[in-house]
């Protein structure tokens, strides 16, 4: 098979041919018709952004393909078989604290670097995965693989709200609405039933953009940098009780939008911090305990999450073809990179279809 790999971080990729991977027991193979880049793909492979990847490597986190082999205990799936890949791994034999990696992007101590030498990423013509990561999505035609990569883009903020327990009739806000996650944030708080989501962000523009996308349930406010002030505005703008927020800004930002979106909250309301902050987070503990806030830090999501946000696809609830979607070729990922950092806003995807 065909596979970019990686030798050396802020060198190209190489193209090559790799042996095709062999499914054991509790494994399948994936013949790749399609894998996400991410928007910030170019800043991993140059060491800008320091994740833990044992190189040589392919990359490339999760991806949509067809089922091309199966190992012997396998129950439900069926060569053939179209799947969405969760790029998470976890180790099956600690249920309480498992080893994680992102399969073809980074792992998560020494338990996740063993996942990572077993489970190569998309960015190649096949792909080595758990059966537990692979979900199927029914029949779809071989040019829609592209659109349903959305998905894996939608779970992380997915993630977030599941893990807060939001409901239809509450009031979302989304800090950091402007960028790939934060948009599918205010999408899904929609798609969940939200009374209003309200989307803080850097860009008016795309605030805006928002707005005529989505009508007048989203109201948007952009970050002025005062979070006393902003969450003043932001109880304002729900003309009614803040029930939920979900932080989900990227490392370079001001951890003041964070800071206003959660002092937004009613009494018993709810955020999850999913972002990349690297500063303190300063929540006045008096407040905090007053008004018993629940702060929940979320990483990625439940695995049951994907088989519940297809049916939501499926039923036209989350309309994927709201999402700008671009497709190169496997031997093009330099380009494709370059794509995706440049059209790293809410609803545009990059792919690869090797």
């Amino acid at each position: 098979m065909k596979a970019a790999v990686l030798h050396a971080f802020g060198q190209p990729f190489a193209l090559e041919s790799l042996p095709d991977p062999v499914a054991g027991p509790g494994e399948a193979v994936i013949d790749i018709a399609a894998a996400r880049v991410l928007t910030y793909m170019r800043d991993i492979v140059s060491g800008a952004r320091v994740y833990n990847i044992q190189l040589p490597a392919v990359l490339g986190g999760g991806g949509v393909g067809r089922v091309a082999a199966l190992g012997p205990d396998a129950t439900r799936l069926r060569v053939g078989d179209w799947v969405l890949c969760d790029p998470t791994l976890r180790s099956r034999d600690d249920a309480l604290t498992p080893d994680i990696a992102l399969q073809g992007l980074v792992a998560r101590g020494p338990g996740g670097e063993l996942l990572q030498r077993r489970y190569a990423g998309s960015f190649a013509e096949k792909m080595l995965a758990p059966l537990e990561n692979l979900h199927p999505l029914g029949d779809i035609a071989a040019e829609e693989a592209p659109r349903w990569c959305a998905v894996s883009t939608l779970l992380v903020p997915y993630g977030g709200l599941l893990a807060i327990d939001f409901r239809p009739g509450e009031t979302l806000v989304v800090s950091g609405a402007t960028g790939n996650f934060g948009g599918a944030a205010v999408m899904l708080g929609l798609a969940m039933g939200a009374r209003a989501v309200i989307a803080l962000g850097r860009s008016a523009e795309t605030l805006a953009g928002l707005e005529r996308r989505f009508g007048p349930r989203v109201r948007a406010l952009p970050f002025s940098g005062d979070a006393e002030a902003d969450a003043a505005r932001i109880r304002a703008a729900a003309a009614g009780p803040v029930d939920a927020a979900l932080d989900i800004l990227p490392p370079q930002a001001s951890p003041a939008g964070a800071r206003a979106a959660i002092m937004a909250l009613r009494e018993f309301g709810r955020a999850a911090l999913m972002g990349g902050q690297q500063h303190e987070l300063a929540i006045p503990y008096n407040w905090l305990m007053r008004n018993s806030v629940t702060l929940r830090g979320q990483w990625m999501f439940p695995r049951t999450a994907n088989a519940s946000l297809i049916a939501l696809a499926r039923a036209g609830l989350v309309d994927l073809a709201g999402f700008d979607v671009a497709a190169f070729p496997l031997d093009e990922v330099a380009q494709a990179m370059d794509y995706a950092a440049a059209h790293a806003g809410a609803f545009q995807m990059t792919t690869l279809r090797p």
